[in-house]
């Protein structure tokens, strides 16, 4: 079994930006030359998170209020308390959402859905760049 590391470097906007990054798992997918096995995504880091959605507007949008309902940014939250840093609420998401996702490989494509797509979305309250870590595992 062949494992194959490799990453992807962005700048993020905060905020529930939300980057479809299929494209260049695709591209990194194929210079990997794995067929069949998986890839995991992960972000170092507490304030970002990975998920798969039809990455739409509408969808998009829909997302971030969902996000707003279930944790508001003006909320009190102790981690603002103790450091200041007013991305409370950042922390609290992106735990939510996880730092990780892994997707099967099958014949050397993305064994994803027809409107599914990789998505890293970046909760904290300030632009960041981030460096995501890939690694495929298989044949």
């Amino acid at each position: 079994m062949k494992v194959i590391s490799e990453s992807l470097s962005m700048s993020t906007k905060g905020y529930n930006d939300m980057i479809d990054v299929t494209e260049e798992v695709n591209t990194k997918l194929t210079e990997s030359g794995i067929e069949d096995g998986i890839v995991t995504l992960f972000v170092p880091g507490s304030t970002g998170g990975f998920t798969t959605i039809e990455h739409e507007s509408g969808l998009v949008e829909d997302f971030s209020a969902m996000m707003e309902r279930l944790i508001p940014q003006e909320a009190h939250y102790h981690h603002d308390a103790k450091w200041g840093d007013g991305n409370g609420f950042s922390h609290v998401r992106a735990a939510l959402l996880g730092p990780s996702l892994t997707v099967p490989i099958s014949k050397g494509r993305l064994s994803l859905g027809t409107w599914q797509q990789i998505i890293f979305v970046d909760f904290d309250n300030r632009p960041r760049s981030r460096n995501i870590i890939l690694q495929f595992m298989g044949e």
